[in-house]
């Protein structure tokens, strides 16, 4: 897990993390309000898996979570491949 900062921003919470992949820190506005954000946190911490503590956050969303890593940064590092149908 990385660092995290969250706050409240009307009923969303924005969180701030540093890539593990650039080493740059990014802002994502989640879906979430803080209190329900907060008590993920809590469970994620507790030893919930991502998934189900987060359980309403898309795969990439989860992913900035665990990582800090923005789908840009991560489709720069793994490209789609254009073969796959």
């Amino acid at each position: 897990m990385v660092s995290i900062e969250a706050e409240a921003e009307g009923d969303q919470t924005k969180v701030t993390a540093t890539s593990k992949f650039s080493g740059k820190r990014h802002t994502l506005l989640l879906p979430l309000p803080m209190l329900l954000f907060e008590h993920g946190m809590e469970r994620w911490d507790a030893g919930v898996l991502v998934q189900d503590a987060f359980p309403t956050l898309s795969p990439s969303q989860r992913e900035f979570l665990m990582t800090g890593v923005t789908d840009e940064e991560w489709n720069a590092e793994f490209p789609p491949d254009d073969d796959e149908d």
